[in-house]
This record gives C-alpha cells, structure tokens and sequence, in this order.
C-alpha cells in the first residue's frame, strides 16, 4: 500500500488532524502525525467504545447480561427517581436510561462547580425524564455510570480491567484516562492515547473479535454490538462504522474494503466528512 501517497491526500484536505493511523489485514498498521504534537491525545467520546468493550469482555464470560437491571449493582438511594428500578445496562449504553439531557461532562462544565465529589450520587438524583428504554438522550453520565458498573463487577477500576484483558493483549504503547475525585475513570470521555493503537479497537470489531490470530471478544458479542448499536454506528453516508467524539476523533472501519483507521483531530463534524469520504473511496 502506498502510505505515502495516502498521507499526502490526507494532508491535502486541509484538516487540523493531529494524528492518523491506518490498519489493513495484510498490511496491518501504518501511524503518522499530521502535524507537531503529542503521543497521548483525547480521543473525548471515542473512550465510549473502550467502555463497550470492557461491557462485552464480562458478556462473554457471563459475569452481566445486557438486560440486568442496575439495581442489581448499586443500592439506588431510596429518593432516587422509581424509574431506576426498571433501568438496564443496555438502557444505559444505548443512553436510554430515561434523562432527559446530557450532563456530567467534564469536557464542557466547571467540575469545580458540582454540589458534590461524589458523582455516582450525582446520577442517581438526577431527574428522569422519561421511562427508561423509551426516548434516547446522549449524556455521559450514562457512561460514567457503566464505568461504575464495571468496577463493581470485576473489583478493579475500569483502566486496570482494560488494560489487563485489552490494551496489553493488543499492545498499546500508552494511555492514560481521566478520574473523577473518587478517582474512578470517567468512562465517557477522558482517555487519552495514540491513534495507531486506538486503530486497534476498531479493527478488533473489523475482524469480528480477533487480533493477530487471537481471540479477545466471542463473535456473539461483535453482532450484537454492530446490531444494537452499542456506539458503533454509521458516519454519515460514506460506509464507515464507528464511534467518533466532539472534535473530529474517531475510530472507525470499512467491513467492505477491509481497514480499520483512527485519528485525533479538532476539526469540525461538517469539514471531517471530507476524510470520511476520502476513506470510503480510497484506493487500497
């Protein structure tokens, strides 16, 4: 593959990329930086999918099922909103849990303003707004929550869960996530890496839950996520499926042409459907 020519049309579309990073079945991982910057980038909402995945690790081994109700997990504060009691991990990952706006997002509020350090009892006083699995509300306070989840389920905070059972099985160089006072990672939002080894997330679910002849995730849970949308979802027309975050990150792949790519970015969402369209017609 000609990455050079690749590196050179992408720089050509005039886009404040930072990084970008390339995975082919046969070629397997091209990485660049675009311009001047770190190692570690915020990959913002991107941290989502990581969260899906720890969820789909646990799947497979029958330690939760999608349809467990939260109260199975946490004692819900008794002036907690009822509708609690019929909330789901999967009304949860597909922000469904029934608010009825986003909130708890470290990237946009003053944390230094919240009434309290203890954000897990933030999510449960919270209003619900609607019945949970009815309307569809993105907030991160669903993904905070399920990074929660996690650590109640395996004992281990959701960065060392992942880093044990994914980002050393696909050896990443570097990451790193952003904590909450209790120091929980944030889950949502908050991870920083590189592209070249966020590439590996995307082309983990391209090849149907195998990397490099091993296998991480069941095949199950790789259809059930791309058939339940479980922050892997179509970009626009181009053909791309993946999960992107507020400034252009994005960790994409093409079951058609068989790639996988990543990118940290901060651009806006109309100016990166130039690189989407690019990578729908690129010529491998």
């Amino acid at each position: 593959m000609d990455f050079d020519r690749i590196t050179q049309d992408i720089a050509a579309l005039n886009l404040n990329l930072y990084d970008f990073a390339l995975y082919t079945p046969g070629d397997g991982i091209f990485a660049c930086h675009m311009q001047p910057c770190s190692n570690c980038s915020n990959s913002y909402s991107v941290a989502k999918l990581f969260v899906v995945t720890a969820l789909g690790l646990l799947w497979d081994e029958g330690k939760i099922r999608m349809d467990d109700p939260i109260g199975m997990y946490f004692d819900i504060p008794s002036g907690a909103d009822p509708g609690w009691k019929t909330a789901t991990i999967e009304h949860a990952v597909t922000h469904r849990l029934g608010f009825g706006e986003g909130f708890l997002d470290i990237d946009t509020e003053d944390v230094t303003q919240y009434p309290t350090e203890d954000y897990l009892s933030m999510v449960f006083a919270h209003p619900l707004a609607f019945a949970p699995g009815t309307e569809s509300t993105y907030t991160d306070a669903a993904y905070y929550l399920l990074s929660r989840l996690v650590s109640k389920v395996t004992g281990e905070q959701l960065d060392v869960f992942l880093n044990r059972r994914l980002l050393r099985p696909l050896s990443f160089h570097e990451a790193a996530w952003s904590r909450c006072p209790q120091e929980y990672p944030i889950g949502a939002t908050g991870l920083y890496t590189a592209a070249g080894d966020m590439v590996k997330l995307a082309a983990l679910y391209l090849e149907g839950g195998v990397w490099q002849g091993k296998r991480i995730l069941s095949s199950d849970w790789v259809r059930m996520a791309l058939e339940r949308g479980y922050e892997l979802h179509p970009f626009g027309e181009s053909g791309l499926i993946g999960k992107g975050g507020m400034y252009g990150q994005a960790a994409v792949f093409s079951a058609e042409k068989r790639f996988a790519a990543a990118w940290h970015a901060h651009e806006g969402r109309e100016n990166m459907k130039r690189l989407w369209a690019y990578l729908d017609d690129m010529k491998l």
